[in-house]
C-alpha cells in the first residue's frame, strides 16, 4: 500500500484504526526511514522532530543496521532459533525474520506491535521460508504477561526453550513512572535460560538540550518519552550477562566495514544498543 492508500485510510477508515488524530512513534519512524506508511500527522509530528535533530534520520538508519547486525549474531553465533520482535512498527525490508532465515532457514519469528496499521501489512512479517514459521500479534508491550500469553498461544515460539528478546526502540517510549525496568524483568523471567536480549535505546548524553526539546515534542503530540543516559540503559541487563563489547553506541556494536566508529559522530548516533544472555 502506498502514500495515497495511506491517505485514503486516513480520510475514511478513521472508524477501523484508532488513533489517526494523533502521531504514532512507528509512523513516524517509518517516515525517518524513507517509507510511506505513514498519515499526515505523522509527518507533521517527524518534520517537527527533523527540524530540532536532522539527524534523526541518521539515528533511524542506525537503529534498523544495529538490528540487522545483532539478529544475525545471535542467530550464526550463539545458534538462536526463536525471536519475538516487541514494536515491531512498520515492515521494512529486510525484516527480522528475513535476516534470521537467512542464517537458518528453520527459524521462528513473533511479531508484536499496538499500532492497528501494521496488522494490515503483517502479510510482508508472515512470508517467510517452509522450513520457519513466524506470526505477528497486537499486544501491549507493558503488559509483558499479556504478551506472552498471545506469543504462546500462536504456537509458533516454543516458551520453553531459548528465546531472544528483541526491544528496538521501543523502551525510549516508556517513562520511568511505566516502570520500564520492572517490564523488561517481566519479559526475562518468563524466557528460558539461554534466552538473549537485544535493544536500543535513544540518549541525550551528547546533546541534552536537543533531546530534551526532542521528547517535548513527542510528549506534546500525546507520545510519552524519555531518554535515558548510559547508565539507566545498561540498568536494563541486570542479571544478564553481556555480550561484548556491551553497552555500546549502535554504530559501535560489531560494526560492518566501513560503517563503524570515526564514520558518524557519538551525537549524530545518540542512540545505545546492547545484547545480553540469560543465564
Amino acid at each position: 500500500m502506498g502514500d495515497q492508500a495511506a491517505q485514503g485510510h486516513e480520510q475514511g477508515n478513521s472508524e477501523v484504526f484508532l488513533g489517526q488524530d494523533q502521531p504514532h512513534s512507528a509512523r513516524m519512524y517509518d517516515y525517518y526511514l524513507g517509507g510511506k506508511t505513514n498519515y499526515s500527522v505523522d509527518r507533521e509530528a517527524a518534520q517537527a522532530v527533523i527540524k530540532l535533530f536532522p539527524a534523526i534520520e541518521t539515528v533511524a538508519r542506525v537503529n534498523r543496521a544495529y538490528m540487522h547486525r545483532a539478529a544475525r549474531y545471535v542467530a550464526q553465533r550463539c545458534g538462536m532459533r526463536q525471536f519475538i520482535d516487541v514494536g515491531t512498527g512498520i515492515p521494512t525490508a529486510p525484516n527480522l525474520h528475513e535476516v534470521v532465515q537467512d542464517v537458518a532457514p528453520e527459524c521462528r519469528v513473533m511479531y508484536i506491535d499496538n499500532d492497528p496499521i501494521v496488522l494490515v501489512y503483517a502479510d510482508e512479517l508472515l512470508a517467510g521460508t517452509p522450513e520457519g514459521l513466524t506470526g505477528y500479534v497486537q499486544a501491549d508491550a507493558t503488559d509483558p504477561a499479556a504478551v506472552l500469553a498471545a506469543v504462546e498461544a500462536e504456537g509458533v515460539v516454543d516458551l520453553g526453550k531459548p528465546v531472544v528478546l528483541s526491544l528496538h526502540a521501543l523502551l525510549h517510549f516508556i517513562p520511568d513512572d511505566r516502570d520500564p525496568y520492572g517490564i523488561v524483568r517481566g519479559f526475562m523471567n518468563h524466557l528460558a535460560p539461554g534466552s538473549y536480549l537485544s535493544l536500543t535505546h535513544c540518549t541525550g548524553d551528547f546533546a541534552p538540550e536537543t533531546w530534551a526539546a526532542i521528547i517535548d515534542t513527542y510528549v506534546q503530540r500525546g507520545t510519552p518519552a524519555q531518554v535515558r543516559s548510559r547508565a539507566e540503559v545498561v540498568r536494563f541487563f541486570e542479571g544478564l550477562e553481556l555480550v561484548e563489547p556491551g553497552v555500546v553506541l549502535a554504530h559501535q556494536w560489531h560494526p560492518r566495514v566501513g560503517s563503524g566508529p570515526g564514520v558518524l559522530s557519538d551525537r549524530l548516533v545518540s542512540l545505545y544498543a546492547g545484547v545480553g544472555r540469560k543465564v
